[in-house]
């Protein structure tokens, strides 16, 4: 059964927050402590932030629904809302989750699929992001989704300076 794939609104903020904060503890709590996590929240996914990054005309949020429920959302970005490339050729996808409950379902190659598919709409020539180095189960999938790794950055997880590897596919 496949996923259906729609925008996530302004009204939405407060669900689109409550999964963001789901799916990155579900991620990360292990291998961060509870006060990095409890500070990452409130930096990075706090209302306001969400609502300024929805109000961004180059940004936009999309949930993925599995039987009526939302199982994961992406955040894409292009032009001047990339967080690190700025590429005008390029799209970021800077937010990528699947809810735990739905993982193993096909739902992150759609979302995937679906990126893919906007960024070809907008005549990009690649998509990129930026992986974690020490999350392996999301390295194994950018990498059999055809991802490559072009570099790197730091990443502020609440105070804790981690490395992102940067990955990039080609349209």
């Amino acid at each position: 059964m496949q996923g259906k794939i729609r925008v996530c609104s302004r009204e939405q903020v407060d669900l689109l927050r409550e999964i963001a904060i789901e799916t990155y503890a579900d991620t990360f709590s292990d291998s961060n402590s509870t006060t990095l996590m409890a500070q990452y929240f409130q930096d990075a996914l706090n209302r306001e932030k969400l609502l300024s990054e929805l109000d961004n005309p180059y940004s936009c949020f999309y949930f993925i629904y599995f039987e009526k429920q939302v199982a994961g959302f992406l955040k894409v970005n292009v032009m001047t809302a990339q967080t690190d490339i700025n590429d005008l050729n390029a799209l970021e996808i800077e937010r990528f989750y699947i809810r735990k409950a739905f993982l193993s379902r096909g739902l992150g190659k759609q979302l995937m699929d679906f990126a893919k598919q906007r960024a070809e709409q907008l005549s990009k020539e690649y998509l990129w992001l930026g992986v974690w180095e020490n999350n392996h189960r999301a390295l194994h999938f950018y990498k059999n989704m055809g991802f490559y790794q072009i570099g790197s950055h730091p990443f502020d997880m609440g105070g804790d300076i981690q490395t992102d590897l940067l990955f990039r596919k080609d349209l």
